[in-house]
């Protein structure tokens, strides 16, 4: 107890801890919504689609700075977007096709560009590479800011448009009746989305992003009915996974903290899908046993050829 108290009280330690747990409170609150749209692959088609435009800014930039990175992967997370948009609306393929699609074309640039910058003579892209799994170390008290603002932003615009967010993710057909701009919002969505995982892949990495997203919200939908409360739920079990995978990194030797982060938040879930009440797998077993012994305590009963029962 008292090393944990000395690592926390290191400086850099500290900027990575609320880096983490902002990262994870906003990751939660987006991923809620994203899950209940049945969106759960776009935030991974994101992230990887993020890794071009992670390279594209290098390459016009020649430096490692996090802002042209992040404006580079929201560029390339806003192409992505249009264009599993564009492919859903005007083919006949569906939504999963579109992303597996996009995931797979951008990814696969991003490494071949990757490879390009790492061959090339101005290519010391030591630690560019560090994109693709996230290297939460690395954050300086700048890049701690900046993900602090934009985490604030993405939990306002949530909370601002609560209302609205959740009545398209339940009923979009109602939602354009009353005339809500269904179109608009949808891309709002996707736009929320985009700027979670451009905040998030320094941290976790463009791999892993999507887990960071998707399962603190579903071990929060084990938990309750409640939309407002599966929100909140989601994002506080988000920023417990990046605390806790703070706290294991650092007190491990060469444990990365996005990783950890990551398998914190699938304990998470896996201890939800056990206890959660209602919902989970000890509670209904205990429920069905309650049920099972309350049949076999009923007296027998005989029916008569008139069909008339009798004790």
């Amino acid at each position: 107890m008292v090393e944990w108290i000395k690592v926390f009280g290191d400086p850099n330690t500290q900027w990575i801890l609320l880096g983490s747990i902002l990262l994870g409170l906003s990751s939660g609150v987006i991923g809620a919504f994203a899950y209940l749209r049945k969106q759960s692959l776009m935030g991974d088609a994101l992230s990887h689609a993020a890794l071009p435009g992670i390279c594209i800014a290098f390459m016009i930039t020649g430096s490692k700075s996090i802002v042209w990175f992040l404006v580079g992967a929201a560029i390339a997370g806003l192409i992505a977007t249009l264009s599993i948009g564009w492919i859903t609306r005007y083919t006949k393929l569906k939504q999963d096709a579109a992303l597996g699609i996009i995931l797979s074309v951008f990814f696969g640039f991003g490494i071949v560009l990757l490879t390009q910058i790492q061959h090339s003579a101005s290519g010391n892209q030591s630690g560019l590479d560090k994109f693709l799994f996230g290297q939460a170390a690395a954050m300086i008290r700048s890049d701690v800011i900046t993900m602090s603002v934009i985490s604030f932003v993405l939990l306002g615009v949530c909370t601002l448009l609560f209302k609205e967010l959740k009545i398209i993710s339940f009923d979009p057909g109602f939602a354009r009746g009353i005339g809500m701009p269904v179109g608009v919002l949808d891309q709002l969505v996707m736009f929320l989305i985009v700027i979670a995982v451009v905040v998030g892949i320094q941290a976790v990495g463009v791999v892993l992003m999507a887990a960071l997203l998707i399962t603190p919200a579903v071990a929060a939908r084990y938990w309750t009915e409640r939309l407002g409360l599966m929100v909140i739920l989601s994002g506080l079990f988000g920023a417990l996974s990046g605390f806790l995978g703070t706290l294991i990194s650092t007190s491990g030797n060469n444990l990365p903290t996005g990783p950890i982060s990551v398998l914190a938040a699938t304990t998470i879930f896996i201890i939800s899908i056990l206890i959660a009440p209602r919902r989970g797998i000890l509670p209904k077993l205990w429920q069905r046993f309650k049920l099972r012994r309350e049949v076999q305590n009923i007296p027998h009963q005989v029916v008569a050829k008139e069909g008339t029962i009798y004790e």
